[in-house]
């Protein structure tokens, strides 16, 4: 999710702990359950956030279909469709009980529900401790402890006609510490979006869900948490430091790109999807309130995302094991500090090929979820442009992110999570790309974030209101080498402590 800051004002660490005894306790007053199951896919379907949801936004196999069917399945007392779903004869198995669960709950004499817009809000309250404080300028945050909402978001989730749902955000940004690098930084900004065409037919042998998705997020479709978009941790300090090398597809060019593509679900085991996405000009990134020197550059072209995954589930079992990848040349920019005043970007092109390979396995126990996952990214860089003009020591270079993670969720209603992952960023070391990280002139960064969190309802509805929910989490992570480094490493070391609240 792209992140955004909020002052929430400065707290010492007694007071902040101070704050955060009392803000999970009226969550759980409220009788609120998990954040980003959001609101208005639970008012559509009236299930709770535990049907979708191992500990959001992580999918069940049903979560999964309910995403892939476009956000459209429905259930609950409220319609939000402009028209109500009935199935007909000429409709797939699938398609028939979708509809069938859509109508389900409608009453004795009655041909239609009340019409609810699937809209929903959200919003973190964090603090944040770093083992070391961190450099000044940190304005308007202090050296370290800060408490900040981050970030506070709208939505659009859930079904738009039959066929059509979507998943669409809007996220209110304070600027960063130290301000805004450049006069293009904004306050509210789009954020992930992803809509869908979704429908169902049978092909001889096969029972086919096919659809389209239009987003601007590669692998903000995806139904698995292991692609960069959707990954743990699903909620992270936006003031502590972080690793400052990433591959491209881990959100380098989030909310700054354009993207339309098709995939098939064959027999709910064979999934494969094609995409292609687009940079916007610099004006509609503005307009929409992206930076568009947030992203290095803008692509020359068209770059084609792809994603195949095998998913077998038997009992309570589903293992899946997959590739997915993106191919981008990308024109950086003249300057990107703006101190010249033009947005131009250089004539030369660098190309950039990620190759991911994943997998995910769950198990769903009496009152508990297993879930092991992990993701491999190997990153190509042919960096003519970079280079060129020396802004690299090497014409190639590659870039390896590694993450392997368990998690364990145990209850229904006042559940337990417990998530631990190991984290590996490695690449080609560079005096002049690297030159300005701690020292090493590497990449290189590892270590393990680890975090318990609750929520108050898994499987029942919060009283006073079914809809208002929470996630309440204590996370920790630990460097062994940060940028290039195992010196002072430590120092970056994170304590994060969060109520996620939704509406």
């Amino acid at each position: 999710m792209i992140t955004a800051h909020q002052d929430f004002g400065r707290l010492g660490g007694i007071g902040a702990i101070v704050a955060f005894a009392v803000l999970p306790c009226l969550a759980i007053v409220a009788g609120a359950r998990a954040a980003k199951a959001l609101p208005s896919f639970a008012r559509q379907t009236g299930q709770p956030c535990g049907t979708c949801h191992t500990d959001f936004p992580a999918l069940t196999p049903f979560g999964r279909r309910f995403k892939l069917l476009g956000y459209t399945v429905g259930g609950g007392q409220f319609r939000t469709t402009p028209f109500p779903m009935f199935p007909t004869r000429s409709d797939s198995p699938p398609l028939a009980d979708k509809k069938r669960s859509a109508v389900k709950a409608i009453g004795p004499g009655s041909d239609d529900k009340d019409y609810v817009p699937p809209v929903a809000m959200m919003a973190i309250v964090g603090f944040t401790h770093t083992q070391a404080p961190q450099p000044p300028p940190t304005a308007p945050f202090a050296q370290n402890d800060n408490t900040v909402i981050s970030p506070f978001s709208a939505f659009w989730g859930g079904a738009i006609t039959d066929n059509v749902g979507a998943f669409a955000q809007v996220t209110y940004n304070a600027p960063p510490p130290g301000g805004f690098p450049d006069p293009f930084g904004h306050t509210w900004t789009w954020d992930n979006t992803d809509v869908r065409f979704a429908n169902s037919a049978n092909i001889g042998a096969f029972d086919v869900l096919y659809g389209i998705t239009a987003n601007n997020n590669p692998t903000v479709q995806d139904v698995w948490n292991t692609t960069p978009a959707w990954s743990f941790p699903y909620a992270a300090s936006t003031v502590a430091p972080t690793p400052a090398a990433k591959t491209i597809i881990e959100g380098t060019f989030a909310a700054h790109v354009g993207g339309i593509g098709a995939y098939i679900l064959a027999n709910d085991m064979f999934y494969v999807e094609g995409s292609g996405y687009r940079t916007l000009d610099f004006r509609a990134q503005n307009a929409l309130g992206t930076d568009p020197f947030g992203a290095p550059g803008l692509f020359d072209g068209t770059a084609p995302y792809w994603r195949v995954a095998f998913e077998p589930q038997w009992a309570n079992h589903s293992l899946m094991v997959g590739t997915f990848g993106m191919r981008a040349n990308v024109k950086p920019w003249l300057d990107p500090s703006f101190a010249q005043g033009t947005t131009a970007t250089l004539p030369q092109t660098d190309k950039y090929t990620d190759v991911g390979f994943d997998s995910q396995y769950q198990y769903q126990g009496n009152k508990y979820w297993l879930t092991l996952r992990g993701s491999y990214i190997r990153e190509f860089q042919k960096l003519d442009a970079t280079f060129a003009n020396g802004g690299s020591g090497n014409p190639t270079e590659r870039l390896n992110s590694l993450h392997l993670q368990a998690s364990a969720a145990y209850g229904g209603d006042n559940r337990l999570i417990f998530t631990g992952q190991y984290f590996d960023v490695r690449g080609t070391s560079d005096s002049i790309l690297y030159g300005g990280l701690a020292s090493g002139f590497s990449p290189n960064s590892s270590g393990f974030t680890g975090e318990i969190a609750y929520m108050a309802f898994g499987t029942g509805r919060a009283p006073v209101w079914p809809w208002f929910n929470a996630r309440i989490g204590l996370q920790y992570t630990y460097y062994n080498k940060f940028d290039g480094t195992a010196v002072g490493a430590h120092n970056q070391n994170t304590l994060f402590l969060y109520t996620w609240l939704a509406m």
